[in-house]
């Protein structure tokens, strides 16, 4: 489809031993359809996660619907490859939304599919080195106010104290955790109550512990207020948890931010997981606390926090302006 043409599969003589051993049975005249069921089984030999090896192989076929399946991958050049983004993105072209995570993992597909036949000696040059690289910054959340949020604490403070409906602590607990500690769904659901450390009253803290050694890097200690021990223990006399603190679902946990949010009076969706998130770590931006301290407090890699600092300042800009998108 394109000029930006590869050269003919370079002579096994030329290429380093440890390259011309692992080169897969290739040509540079192979199809996309060919050449992806080889990278699949690479993958599979190389320990890639189930979820990646799908993903990619899906991106590949995707490639492939582009350009042909036939298409020799010899054959394929850089301009290829961005055209084939651009339909991607396309509203008319490939008429299916692409969203900015998609878009970036696609891209990550095609330098990890064609870097591997260049490594190995099928492409004599690597057409995705070159990829135009896209901007993947996903749009602001819509977040509460203010405002908002002290309704919201009124009304489960309500529900604590037993004056709108039977007396129940859960939803203060959980609200309240949420805004001080700005945990996920599944850390919040993998609590237990020894992992609240309350040896120091005045300085109480919850442990985020992981099951699984490859995520303990996200392991971390996060300062609870004092005060919030007393809605814990009318929690636990309430519930009596025998194993995680929350006794419920997670789909439970998010009936009760629904049912906070509408007897608030709140816009649909506005109370969730993912949004006391991003209030609790924009609390903490607006009190000038240091940036590493957030990103720590949050349980994100430096890479990640890149993005989410840009979004935490613009967030605070519009909160400072009064504007909420």
């Amino acid at each position: 489809m394109s000029e930006d043409i590869q050269q003919p599969l370079i002579p096994d003589a030329e290429l380093p031993p440890e390259q011309a051993e692992k080169r897969p049975l290739l040509t540079a005249d192979a199809s996309i359809q060919a050449a992806s069921g080889v990278f699949d089984q690479h993958m599979r030999d190389e320990g890639f996660a189930l979820n990646t090896i799908k993903a990619f192989s899906s991106d590949v076929r995707l490639l492939g619907e582009y350009l042909g399946i036939g298409q020799p991958i010899g054959q394929i050049g850089t301009k290829d490859l961005n055209d084939f983004l651009d339909w991607l993105v396309d509203p008319n072209g490939r008429g299916v939304p692409c969203g900015p995570k998609s878009l970036a993992r696609r891209i990550t597909t095609l330098k990890v599919f064609f870097g591997w036949l260049n490594k190995t000696g099928v492409l004599a040059e690597n057409p995705a080195d070159a990829v135009i690289q896209r901007s993947v910054t996903s749009p602001l959340p819509t977040l509460p106010t203010e405002e908002e949020l002290d309704k919201a604490l009124i009304v489960t403070e309500q529900w604590r104290q037993g004056e709108i409906k039977r007396q129940d602590a859960r939803p203060h607990l959980l609200l309240t955790l949420l805004l001080q500690t700005g945990i996920k769904k599944g850390e919040a659901m993998t609590i237990v109550p020894n992992h609240i450390n309350r040896e120091d009253e005045a300085q109480p803290v919850l442990y985020i512990r992981y099951a699984n050694p490859s995520l303990r890097y996200k392991e971390r200690k996060l300062a609870l207020d004092p005060d919030w021990l007393e809605i814990l223990d009318e929690y636990l006399e309430q519930y009596q948890p025998t194993d995680t603190l929350f006794t419920c679902t997670s789909r439970n946990l998010e009936y009760i931010l629904r049912d906070i949010s509408d007897e608030a009076g709140l816009a649909h969706g506005l109370l969730s997981f993912e949004n006391l998130r991003w209030i609790s770590a924009l609390r903490d931006w607006d009190a000038g606390v240091e940036q590493d301290d957030i990103r720590q407090k949050l349980g994100l890699s430096k890479i990640t926090w890149r993005e989410t600092k840009i979004k935490l300042k613009q967030l605070s800009e519009q909160r400072q302006a009064g504007v909420r998108e």
